[in-house]
């Protein structure tokens, strides 16, 4: 299956912390995310987890329950997909730290994305995160403990005065702390090795990384989304990682939510190019030292940004990706499978198109959400900013004071209602086909974002017509007076 694949384990990152789909909707990809070359899976639960006891607080609305959680873990066996569990334990806390009862464990009272790694309680309440994901995961054989993007570190008024004390170092707090927490991990769980970001430690020289004893306890993972990574980079940081005694190392590319926090459409390009350079750096870097990819699908940019591309969204994209790692590039004969396995006719990657195609679980959704995103807002635009009886009859200055010339209504009201009932038909078919793979909450997320506005500008619109139309035309816009 690994065909000519540099990359022993082939990871599909699933970032529960936005529109996390439902179980059903995983029994139907997980297959698919099979049949094209992944062997594991990547949960990073955040609040999606069913924390209990005193960590209860920390779960979302609709967050899993035990036995769901099973289920996912039955379904990825049935699929030969090995699963690691994500738990943050240093940056990215904002859904713990968020809570007012847990807040006074931030590093920087007004921010809760980092954890104030000089508090005891801190590291007895990720050990206790740790435990509870953990039981759930008997077993698994890595843990990913996150640590990546720890902003502000060191300026929170415990690291202030550590840091005055000679020796101390941002570098050495950061690896204090990491070690810390792999160290709670391989007591309780010696098969399980902790994996790492990679990206606090890109800058830490290579005799402080060596001395710290962290490079003995985890396996980093290289993160680089960039359509341009650098190659030669890349190798030279894999070469320093194996110098501070590290023995394995995981690259990680994107397949989706890495080219801006509010994209709806996925650019299969770029990610294509992020993994095929991906394939230039494993082929230059330390032999044998790569134990596999993680091809991250992120949902949020953190706890608290919009939603980016939705899962079935990047569909197309992870499988263009994953195709390329298997089989070393993305020659026609690779796009031929991909097509294949997507029920895909003609698979754009350069430009956004094939509306309708596909017949893989959520394709629909795909089509929809590529039909709204590409004509709503640029169809209302061209109604309210360029159609020559609203811009010229029924501009700003007329609406507010519900002044129109009568003919104008006919002109204005027919194509208005039109639009309106077109979209609407769309919306209400994408809003059932989001409904099947998605909980409540981020369908309403997904429409108030990206379908909502453009609609209410129409209606709005046809409500000032309405009033202008039963007002007195008395009045000239040159009498008209101000509200």
């Amino acid at each position: 299956m690994s065909g000519s694949s540099p990359f022993k384990m082939r990871l599909v990152h699933l970032d529960l912390k936005g529109a996390p789909p439902k179980v059903s909707y995983l029994s139907e990809v997980f297959p698919l995310f099979h049949a094209l070359g992944a062997n594991g899976l990547l949960l990073e639960y955040e609040d999606m987890f069913p924390y209990e006891g005193h960590l209860r607080l920390l779960r979302a609305k609709h967050a899993y329950s035990p036995p769901e959680i099973k289920e996912i873990l039955h379904l990825a066996t049935l699929n030969e997909l090995e699963v690691i569990p994500l738990v943050q334990t240093f940056g990215h806390m904002e859904f713990v730290l968020k809570h007012e009862a847990l807040a006074h464990l931030r590093e920087v009272a007004l921010f809760p994305n980092t954890l104030n790694p000089h508090e005891a309680e801190s590291l007895a309440l990720v050990g206790a995160m740790i435990s509870q994901v953990m039981e759930l995961h008997p077993g698994a054989r890595w843990l990913h403990v996150g640590c990546d993007e720890v902003y502000y570190l060191g300026e929170g008024e415990a690291s202030r005065r550590w840091l005055q004390q000679e020796h101390n170092t941002k570098a050495r707090l950061c690896l204090s702390h990491m070690k810390a927490v792999a160290c709670h991990v391989l007591a309780r769980h010696p098969a399980t090795r902790p994996l790492v970001w990679d990206d606090m430690l890109r800058a830490i020289p290579e005799d402080q990384l060596a001395a710290s004893g962290v490079p003995q306890l985890v396996e980093p993972v290289l993160w680089d989304y960039g359509a341009d990574l650098d190659v030669h980079g890349k190798a030279l940081l894999m070469e320093k990682y194996r110098k501070c005694g590290f023995l394995r190392l995981w690259a990680a590319s994107a397949f989706k939510g890495a080219t801006g926090a509010s994209q709806a459409l996925t650019p299969i390009e770029h990610h294509l190019r992020n993994n095929v350079q991906w394939l230039r750096v494993a082929a230059r870097g330390p032999a044998d030292m790569l134990q596999g990819i993680v091809l991250t699908g992120w949902q949020r940019y953190d706890h608290f940004s919009v939603l980016c591309e939705l899962l079935p969204v990047g569909i197309p994209s992870l499988a263009v990706c994953l195709q390329s790692l298997l089989h070393g590039g993305f020659a026609e004969d690779v796009k031929a499978r991909v097509e294949n396995f997507l029920g895909i006719s003609n698979l754009e990657t350069t430009d956004f198109t094939g509306e309708g195609a596909g017949s893989f679980p959520g394709s629909d959704i795909l089509a929809l959400v590529t039909h709204v995103s590409l004509h709503l807002r640029s169809s209302v635009d061209a109604l309210l900013e360029r159609d020559r009886y609203v811009t010229g009859w029924f501009g700003p200055y007329h609406r507010r004071r519900k002044l129109i010339h009568p003919v104008m209504v006919q002109h204005i009201q027919p194509p208005a209602l039109s639009l309106l009932a077109r979209w609407s038909t769309v919306v209400q078919e994408l809003e059932a086909a989001l409904r099947r793979v998605f909980y409540p909450d981020a369908v309403e997320e997904w429409l108030e974002e990206n379908v909502r506005p453009s609609l209410q500008r129409l209606q709005a619109l046809l409500q000032d017509l309405r009033e202008a139309a039963n007002a007195s035309p008395s009045a000239s816009p040159q009498a008209g007076q101000d509200p």
